[in-house]
């Protein structure tokens, strides 16, 4: 169905949300009627920020809102939806609209299988009314779906759309760009040839299936790498666990400004237990590219100051390859945790393929490796 219809139907004014490819005619639809507007649509740095967030719009308008989120992030949900939402505490009403990635019988990435299984379980265990929206599904049927959904939400209580794959149509466009010039893939490449035979562990998305075709097209091979295909957000407190318990072995973490904001706690943490052989590199085109490339608020935010006052005892932006390779260099031999910031355009090749080993294969070879060192 087209999704001016679906927007139509459920009636409401205020989105919020954490983008998905799955959502993209939703996403783009947004932004060329909102763009971002703390009046109709933020897009967040979670799940769960989004929840807390259409809380406050209902305590202070008494309206509706909706959430829109990939199925990845339920988990982030189930906090604030259980313990703030639910009619059994403050029975504030929200309309979730879920991509369903994954979903049985339909072919997709290794991540996303057990979660496409366990979507439409986890909504309804959390006492969230379901209709699921596909390719067959009519606009009489999603309107007859949220006049029943009206009589739900009037009780408090919190209902979904789950979105199948190609489910939702839009015909509009939306350019995403930023003035960098320095590609991420190229940015990664300089991170292989400065860290060698240094374990990396690299954030979900295309920056980890660039990293896998690098180590492919030079030849080397993927045990140096662990490649964080799902669980955004949680790179660098995964390469923190590895720093802490292989101390004498330097730890790089590629990162992004998504899954940096997505758990930005985790920083805190990194800097608390400040780990001298961690390089924590964030690369920065404030967007969700992987997802369709809707904006993040990084680029609004000053993430070397963030990293200092979370106790990074050194951080540094660049937005030059000359000064990328300073820093990298200097971060090798600085022995000291170092975060360096990264300004980057948007934008990947055509052709970007995907890993061809598997996530239990990934880690089986990357054990073995920190196992040698």
């Amino acid at each position: 169905m087209k999704v001016e219809k679906l927007v139509e139907i459920i009636g409401a004014d205020f989105y919020t949300g954490v983008p998905d490819s799955q959502l993209k005619a939703l996403c783009n639809y947004l932004m060329n009627i909102y763009g971002i507007d703390p009046h109709h649509h933020i897009i967040a740095a979670n799940e769960g920020n989004c929840a807390a967030l259409a809380a406050g719009y209902h305590l202070a308008t008494g309206k509706v809102p909706v959430v829109y989120l990939q199925n990845s992030g339920e988990g982030n949900i189930i906090n604030p939806v259980a313990s703030l939402l639910n009619d059994k505490v403050y029975a504030i009403p929200a309309v979730f609209i879920v991509g369903w990635r994954g979903e049985p019988g339909v072919h997709d990435e290794p991540q996303h299988i057990y979660q496409g299984e366990v979507t439409v379980r986890l909504l309804e265990d959390m006492g969230i009314a379901v209709f699921v929206i596909g390719k067959e599904t009519t606009d009489e049927e999603a309107a007859e779906a949220m006049n029943g959904f009206r009589e739900v939400l009037n009780t408090g209580r919190d209902v979904a759309f789950v979105i199948r794959k190609g489910a939702l149509e839009y015909s509009g466009k939306v350019t995403y760009q930023n003035s960098h010039s320095m590609r991420r893939e190229e940015i990664i490449r300089h991170i292989v040839q400065i860290s060698g035979e240094d374990p990396i562990v690299s954030t979900t998305g295309k920056a980890s299936r660039e990293l896998f075709e690098i180590r492919t097209a030079d030849g080397q091979s993927h045990k140096y790498d662990f490649l964080t295909v799902g669980s955004m957000g949680h790179s660098s407190s995964i390469a923190l666990g590895v720093a802490l318990n292989k101390p004498k072995q330097r730890i790089w973490c590629i990162d992004g400004d998504g899954a940096v904001l997505m758990h930005m706690g985790a920083m805190a943490v990194i800097g608390a237990n400040r780990p001298k052989n961690l390089i924590h590199v964030v690369i920065n085109n404030s967007a969700h590219e992987t997802v369709g490339g809707m904006p993040t608020v990084a680029g609004q935010i000053d993430l070397v100051t963030i990293a200092k006052a979370c106790g990074y005892p050194y951080a540094a932006c660049v937005n030059s390859f000359e000064d990328l390779d300073r820093e990298l260099e200097e971060a090798k031999n600085r022995n000291e945790l170092s975060l360096i910031e990264v300004k980057c355009s948007i934008g990947a090749r055509e052709d970007l393929g995907r890993p061809t080993t598997t996530a239990r294969e990934n880690k089986t070879s990357f054990m073995k490796y920190l196992a040698e060192l």
